[in-house]
């Protein structure tokens, strides 16, 4: 049977013991790997591997000899209680193995784990499993967490007390991580945590957030709407060592300009205009994007974007043979001293 992505995460968390197999499947390794973790930690509990209530092999092991599969199935342990055969890297060539086992399956035999890649509509094992009556197939996609899925990991991470406005600033973090890396950040803000039984704010969320291209890129955009030149050229030059493009770097800032002007212009005032952004910031950075926005007259913000535009045009001339890096520089030089004016 195919399971939903809803459908997918309740069994993950709550096997049920009376399906013969599952199989995880999706792009992202990662994504496999993390709820393939989840759903066997919660068949054979904290102690099953230890008590060997778990059998491991991969796929390559399984092509030279099928039979492993339905005899780790059949095995009777030493120690009571539920079992699992956890199958990686599994291939369409183990689809007859895979049948065999299902069809061969009883109650209380071990649970059959598959774990695979990408796997198309046309996969053998992918339909085996779809339309075997005791298996389920959970495809994964490359979406953004949900929040079911934040919430579950801040169950998993002892995160309890949780503001309103830092669940939002976790799921805005949540769209820009990976999930394996989205774990990590909550076991980091975790460990910030210990002993310390107070919700956890968006400044704490930020605090921990991992450091990206795209908060350098944030920082440079702080700078010309701060008004502080001198610190224009050392930010260019760390981006540039990153390989950030000049004119990525002029379409980011015209974004950036535009927010700016979308909060100055709100009916009501910048305050109110804060607060009508989406997707909506938090904390320090909401703080500090509403002060540059209270600083900067609608006509100056105008002529930001202008004097952003007009450089995006010379980059794109055919003519043009300044270098663009040094292009963008000048510009954001220019809307430094506007941010002065």
């Amino acid at each position: 049977m195919k399971l939903s992505p809803r459908d997918a995460n309740g069994f993950f968390q709550r096997p049920d013991p009376r399906i013969a197999g599952l199989l995880i499947f999706g792009e992202d390794t990662m994504r496999v790997a993390m709820k393939r973790q989840e759903v066997i930690a919660n068949i054979v509990g904290p102690e099953g591997e230890a008590e060997m209530r778990l059998t491991r092999m991969n796929g390559a092991d399984l092509r030279k000899d099928a039979a492993m599969l339905l005899d780790a199935v059949k095995e009777q342990g030493f120690f009571p209680g539920a079992r699992a055969v956890l199958v990686e890297e599994a291939t369409d060539g183990l689809a007859k193995a895979f049948g065999n086992a299902l069809t061969d399956w009883r109650e209380g035999d071990a649970q059959i784990i598959a774990t695979a890649g990408q796997l198309t509509a046309r996969s053998a094992l992918r339909k085996l499993f779809e339309a075997a009556p005791n298996a389920y197939a959970a495809a994964l996609y490359n979406n953004p967490m949900g929040r079911d899925e934040i919430q579950a990991e801040l169950n998993r991470a002892g995160l309890q007390e949780v503001s309103r406005d830092a669940m939002g600033a976790l799921e805005a973090l949540a769209r820009g991580l990976t999930p394996g890396d989205f774990r990590q950040t909550l076991e980091k803000i975790a460990l910030y945590k210990i002993d310390d039984n107070a919700p956890l704010t968006p400044q704490e969320v930020e605090l921990n957030a991992p450091a990206s291209i795209e908060a350098e890129m944030d920082e440079v955009f702080h700078v010309l709407a701060e008004g502080r030149t001198a610190d224009i050229a050392p930010v260019m030059q760390r981006l540039a060592a990153q390989g950030v493009q000049p004119v990525t770097l002029l379409i980011m800032g015209a974004r950036y300009f535009r927010t700016l002007y979308a909060v100055a212009s709100a009916h009501g005032g910048p305050a109110q205009g804060i607060q009508k952004l989406r997707p909506p910031v938090f904390g320090p950075r909401r703080d500090r994007l509403l002060r540059q926005a209270q600083s900067w007259s609608l006509t100056r913000l105008e002529d930001a974007l202008g004097v952003l535009m007009e450089t995006d045009l010379k980059l794109r001339s055919a003519g043009q043979k300044a270098p663009a890096m040094a292009l963008v520089e000048r510009a954001f030089v220019r809307l430094a001293y506007l941010a002065r004016r």
